[in-house]
């Protein structure tokens, strides 16, 4: 296979190994070769955010990241969040403070937002706008999403979490 290339890397807590073209974004791997499509891709141009996931805990715009950059490397996407308890808490505020309109932007908000409380897990309102200015939403004033967001650091730190534990409890 002329200009193949092999990727692993740890995705939602499973192993991953797939041959690639080496210009391949990772938001097209985990779309195309993966069938994880809720990291979404909004503009193609690094802008929107739709597409953020975890790269190794933090927060990346998934179509500015080679696949082949993330060799090696742990991946979490939206469909990480969810354990087989349940929804995870960011999910269970974006939903109780209505802080979805269309879910276009959604998951990119969720996984920037997880990346923020992952670093500071009592932030204030400035802090969540200013971690979340990278993710565009086209429906909404983000009030909601900034309450969203407030309520899940507040359940987290209730649960006396340290840092948001995701992606292993998804392997079957």
């Amino acid at each position: 296979m002329a200009n193949q290339v092999e990727v692993s890397m740890k995705v939602n807590g499973s192993e991953s190994r797939s041959v690639i073209e080496p210009r391949m974004l990772l938001v097209h791997y985990l779309r195309e070769e993966l069938n994880l499509t809720g990291t979404h891709i909004g503009c193609d141009t690094s802008q929107c955010g739709a597409c953020t996931v975890l790269l190794d805990g933090d927060p990346v715009k998934s179509c500015t990241v080679l696949a082949v950059q993330a060799n090696g490397k742990s991946i979490t996407t939206v469909e990480g969040l969810a354990s087989k308890e349940g929804l995870h808490p960011i999910q269970m505020s974006f939903w109780e403070k209505h802080g979805l309109q269309c879910g276009f932007c959604t998951p990119g908000v969720m996984m920037a937002a997880i990346g923020l409380l992952n670093e500071n897990p009592d932030p204030s309102e400035g802090e969540i706008r200013n971690a979340l200015e990278g993710v565009i939403c086209r429906c909404t004033g983000y009030q909601f999403i900034v309450e969203a967001v407030k309520h899940a650091a507040q359940t987290i730190r209730e649960a006396g979490e340290a840092k948001v534990v995701i992606a292993d409890s998804m392997k079957a």
